[in-house]
């Protein structure tokens, strides 16, 4: 009984500190959304369909869009 109480305890915990880094991977989602929003309004629509040419070539030749061409304002 012990065991499974000091056992209990430690899931709760890690529970917790998992669900916390949760809701900071949600808020800074969020934020980054908002920027790219902005950063999509800022540009023009050549800018634009560059950027998804590019993406659609990355994502071709790796298989994946694993990551994310760096933003520069």
């Amino acid at each position: 009984d012990l065991v499974k109480s000091h056992l209990m305890y430690a899931v709760r915990e890690e529970v917790e500190v998992l669900k916390e880094q949760i809701k900071e991977l949600i808020d800074r989602n969020t934020l980054l959304e908002q920027e790219n929003s902005l950063l999509k309004s800022l540009a023009n629509p050549d800018q634009l369909s560059q950027l998804q040419t590019q993406l659609r070539s990355a994502g071709s030749s790796t298989g994946s869009s694993g990551s994310s061409p760096a933003n520069t304002a």
